[in-house]
Order: C-alpha cells, then sequence, then structure tokens
C-alpha cells in the first residue's frame, strides 16, 4: 500500500483541482490528501490525490444586522406614504367634513352632501313637504315642513321597521308606503298597516342659532305619536 505526498505548491495552484473552483489569495484554504491503492503499474503517483478548497468568510463581509432593519424600515415608510395617500381621500368621503354638530348632533346634509340651511330649504320646499336628508348615522330621514312654513321640530327616519327598506313618501295618500311589502305609515311616520310591527324612529330636528343649519339630534324623550317609550333609543 503506497501513501502519497504533496509537494509544497503556490496559493494559486492550490485552488485548483477537479473542483474547478475559484479561491482568493485572501481566502483561508484547506488541504485534504487522500491516499488511494494503485494496483496498476506505471500510473502517475499524483493521480490518486484530491485537493479542496474551503473558504472563510472574512469577518468584515458579514451582514451588518442593524443596517439591514434600517433598510427595512426605509423600505417600510417608502410603502406607507403612498398608501396613506391614497386611502385619505376614501376616508374623507365616508366621513365628510362638517358632519357633526353641536351636542353631539349631526348637520343634515341634502342629497348632493351641502348642509341643509332652514331658510335656503324653506324657499324651495312647501307646506308639508317631506324630503329625504341624511341625518343621524348616515340614514336616511325626512325633514318635515309644516302648513305654516315651518320646519317641524322632528325628524322622521325612513328604514322600514319591518326588513330594513327606504319608505318613500307618498303625497297623493298623504302616507309614507313601504315598496317592499307594503307598510303603511301616516304623514308623521307612525304604523297603521303591517306586516311593520313598529312606527319610524324619530330625531329632533333643531336649527342652530349661529349658522342657521338645521341639526338632528337623538330623540330619547316619549314618542309623541304613541306616548310610549322610544323603541329605538
Amino acid at each position: 500500500m503506497a501513501s502519497s505526498t504533496l509537494s509544497p505548491v503556490t496559493s494559486s495552484q492550490l485552488c485548483s483541482g477537479k473542483s474547478a473552483m475559484f479561491c482568493p489569495l485572501s481566502q483561508a484554504l484547506r488541504l485534504k490528501p487522500v491516499a488511494k491503492s494503485q494496483s496498476v503499474a506505471g500510473k502517475r503517483k499524483g493521480k490518486g490525490m484530491r485537493i479542496t478548497c474551503q473558504a472563510s468568510i472574512p469577518a468584515d463581509r458579514v451582514p451588518d444586522m442593524g443596517k439591514r432593519k434600517l433598510m427595512n424600515l426605509l423600505l417600510l415608510g417608502a410603502i406607507s406614504l403612498p398608501t396613506a395617500a391614497m386611502l385619505v381621500p376614501y376616508a374623507t368621503f365616508f366621513a365628510p367634513p362638517g358632519s357633526g354638530g353641536a351636542g353631539g348632533g349631526t348637520i343634515a346634509k341634502d342629497a348632493i352632501g351641502n348642509d341643509v340651511v332652514a331658510d335656503v330649504w324653506l324657499k324651495t320646499h312647501g307646506p308639508g313637504d317631506r324630503t329625504l336628508t341624511q341625518g343621524l348615522k348616515g340614514d336616511p330621514t325626512y325633514l318635515v315642513v309644516e302648513k305654516d312654513r315651518t320646519l317641524a321640530t322632528y325628524g322622521i327616519n325612513a328604514v322600514c321597521t319591518h326588513l330594513g327598506c327606504v319608505v318613500p313618501w307618498n303625497a297623493a295618500e298623504n302616507k309614507f308606503i313601504c315598496p317592499c311589502h307594503g307598510s303603511q305609515y301616516n304623514d308623521q311616520g307612525r304604523v297603521v298597516r303591517g306586516p311593520a310591527p313598529l312606527s319610524l324612529a324619530l330625531a329632533h330636528a333643531d336649527v342652530n342659532v349661529d349658522d342657521g343649519k338645521v341639526v338632528f339630534v337623538p330623540w330619547v324623550e316619549t314618542d309623541f305619536r304613541t306616548g310610549e317609550d322610544p323603541w329605538w333609543a
């Protein structure tokens, strides 16, 4: 059994072999001699020798975790800014400015989203008029014009108490008539025909003394139409 030995060679020669890997001069190298039995005479002594290169990463090339975290934060910030810029318009659309009122009320808005000013409203809506506006929690709410051309002190929620359909005002019959299942309410929103079990909800319709805007305020007192406690409070 014959063993082979490795003669001193240069560092560039150490990194050439069967693996065909390239190793920089600055990397650490390790040789692994392997002895092979030579059964056939005449073979070159160095044929059974295998040379391997093992490179170690210098300490100055190890990734800095602090820099990596900083880059991640910069990337997150670059994504967050345009995302927030796109979300803000959507948020303002669903929560339009001026929707709040004094004393916890909500300023009434017309069909195109403008604040309702009492004097301006009465110029275009005559006695007996019932027109939908946006009320508390965004619910469709009727503003009522009395026979003396003043605004009623209450608004009528237009959501049917049966299955939640919006109930239109039928001026010809002087009633609110639900198109879904035929429930009917009188001109003040009191139920007069089922299947709706309850009258339409009420809200106070106050006029702000400073700017004349109509403000809806939750109705928590006795229902003047039935003499009972409000079911919606």
